[in-house]
């Protein structure tokens, strides 16, 4: 059994809740709310309910029931998750001198400094299809590929669907071989949403171009600013990516950003995705794994895996990402926030601690991330602070808790380090930014290039990006029977096509190959068909 969290206070268990639905004079109380994996081949998550209905005059009281739904890929056991919180292995002593980006930079400094921020990024921002042309100012001369900027427009007017209705239509029934409609997905991957991690991956140029000048400190802080800003594509991201199937695998060729990615989910059960980035001087690798906790009004997704950043000079950085929580699953507005600290742990000069500051009811200024630069000795030498969904900057020193009224706010002025590209003109309710339109596009002639197991390629999330919304729905009815194989495959000794293990080690490494078979006229035998309609087995 899980503990519910309080929907005001979650630090605080509570044995029930009772929400209000549809006309006034129903009451629901959800009475008990378990959250485990599917016993049976692990394929996703199986939610109780045990729901009793009054009325508000008492008078009429209806039988019990207990409903499963499952969705997604599996949750730990209830022994793990009843285990620590990796966000609050770090004390909280300094939560009240937690510095606010935005009382700064409203001071009188601050001001004319974001003044000057906001005329040149406007004038970044009208050029090259509104993407940052920060992108090219790291020295290296990368083609212009032009890309897509909207998703395809829908063939199909798409229908509402509230989780709640789904589950209070079917009380009483086994949902288990309920697929969940499309419409709670948005038109990727899991396995393209760790590439969309790398939108400001001129960071990453601009912190190996640093250190070739001897720059060790700038270096760890763009580094730093990059590991802020892959969270940048999550505000307003209310729906869930696709869980790939078993060996589906994604490609990025990105000439015009430098980049060579590859991502295959590597495990079914635990779901594991593993990724390998090579860029202009650096590589780029890791695996990823969610533990889930399901509080009764919100999910909380804590990542397990280490991101391993390799410079062409020698230059080693580790780190992990933070919890996620995702808020308002069943009533009310579906919103997420990022919370914890993320330790990057160099191999030389410096290392840096960033803490993201989980939002309150009352925060008037969310999102905020600060931290510190230091150096062996343990020297605070720079101080970073910003907010994850908008801009980093950074200030010699220590200012930590200090803000704008800190005894050293004159000793170093605010330099930027990273700011938020222009939001899309072509909004959709996926909030995708010009850049995620280009995660899943189809670009002319690579089509044939690709191996048969690429996410693009995948049916069902293909129609939802075209807005052909029934056949979507059934296509993913389809491929979820399908991948209850996968647990039975990866039993009998299945293995991932380009990724392994480390020896004495559970991490996961590219093994290398992939661009080499695809220069190879596209001599993909090696790659099964896991999209088709023939068996998993042939």
């Amino acid at each position: 059994m899980i503990r519910l969290r309080s929907p005001f206070h979650h630090k605080h268990p509570i044995k029930d809740m009772t929400f209000m639905i549809g006309p006034s004079s129903t009451q629901f109380s959800c009475l008990e709310v378990t959250y485990e994996p599917y016993a049976c081949d692990g394929i996703g998550h199986r939610l109780h309910y045990t729901v009793g209905y009054q009325h508000s005059t008492g008078a009429l009281k209806t039988p019990m029931h207990t409903m499963q739904f499952y969705e997604g890929s599996a949750s730990d056991s209830d022994a793990d998750n009843d285990g620590h919180d990796p966000a609050e292995e770090e004390t909280d002593d300094d939560d009240n001198e937690f510095f606010d980006t935005q009382d700064f930079l409203s001071s009188s400094r601050g001001s004319d400094l974001q003044n000057s921020f906001d005329s040149d990024d406007q004038e970044l921002f009208n050029s090259m299809d509104d993407i940052d042309s920060s992108t090219r100012s790291n020295g290296t001369n990368y083609p212009h590929v032009k890309r897509r900027n909207k998703l395809p427009d829908p063939v199909e007017k798409e229908k509402g669907v509230s989780l709640w209705s789904i589950i209070k239509e079917n009380i009483g029934k086994d949902l288990t071989k309920v697929c969940l409609p499309v419409y709670f997905n948005e038109p990727i991957s899991s396995l393209q949403k760790c590439f969309e991690d790398l939108e400001y991956s001129y960071l990453l140029d601009q912190a190996y171009e640093c250190g070739k000048t001897g720059n060790s400190l700038m270096r760890i802080l763009k580094v730093a600013a990059f590991a802020v800003s892959g969270y940048a594509c999550t505000d307003g991201r209310n729906c869930k990516p696709f869980n790939p199937l078993l060996g589906e695998t994604y490609e990025a060729d990105y000439p015009d950003m430098g980049l060579h990615f590859i991502s295959e989910k590597v495990s079914h059960h635990p779901m594991i995705v593993a990724c390998h980035c090579e860029g202009h001087g650096w590589k780029l690798w890791g695996d990823s794994n969610l533990k889930s906790k399901f509080w009764g009004r919100s999910i909380q997704l804590d990542p397990v895996g280490l991101l391993t950043l390799e410079f062409d000079d020698g230059e080693v950085f580790q780190y992990s990402k933070v919890t996620t929580s995702i808020y308002n699953l069943i009533l009310g507005k579906v919103y997420c926030d990022h919370y914890g600290t993320m330790h990057i742990r160099g191999n030389r000069d410096y290392s840096c601690k960033i803490k993201f500051k989980e939002q309150s009811i009352v925060d008037r200024n969310p999102h905020q991330v600060q931290g510190m630069v230091q150096d062996r000795k343990g020297k605070t030498v720079a101080t970073v602070f910003g907010k994850w969904d908008e801009s980093v900057h950074y200030m010699n020193g220590d200012h930590c808790g200090k803000g704008k009224g800190g005894s050293d706010s004159s000793s170093s002025e605010p330099q930027l380090l990273w700011k938020r590209s222009k939001p899309s003109k072509f909004p959709t309710r996926y909030n995708f930014s010009s850049f995620s339109f280009t995660l899943n596009e189809l670009t002319p002639g690579l089509k044939e290039k690709l191996p048969p197991t690429d996410s693009r390629l995948r049916p069902d999330q293909r129609y939802l990006e075209e807005g052909r919304y029934e056949i979507a729905n059934s296509e993913k009815l389809r491929l979820e029977q399908r991948q209850r194989q996968a647990r039975k495959m990866q039993d009998s000794g299945w293995k991932p096509r380009w990724f392994a293990k480390e020896k004495g080690d559970n991490s996961y490494r590219y093994i290398g190959g992939y661009w080499e078979t695809r220069e190879a006229a596209g001599k993909w035998e090696s790659c099964p068909d896991i999209f088709g309609r023939q068996s998993l087995d042939s």
